[in-house]
């Protein structure tokens, strides 16, 4: 038989810390991890780049385990954020 486990909060917040020492349930305020990305409709495209470039943004989506079409597509939104009028 597996022992029983207990998660220990530690530094929560003063209401949450008294709900808890009431043994009270507190309620999952987060939202479902489907809400967590908002779907975005994307447009097929094809574009030539430098291989300079590619190649950094393989590079560094490899460091930090995303894709790098998605790295180019935010660099690229946050690009047309900003001036956009």
């Amino acid at each position: 038989m597996k022992k029983k486990t207990t998660t220990e909060y530690r530094d929560a917040p003063a209401d949450i810390e008294a709900a808890l020492d009431r043994g009270e349930r507190i309620i999952d305020f987060l939202p479902a991890p489907n809400q967590l990305v908002p779907r975005v409709e994307k447009q097929k495209v094809t574009i030539l780049l430098n291989r300079e470039s590619v190649d950094f943004f393989k590079r560094a989506a490899k460091t930090n385990g995303v894709k790098y079409q998605t790295m180019i597509n935010n660099l690229l939104d946050s690009y047309a954020k900003k001036y956009s009028s």
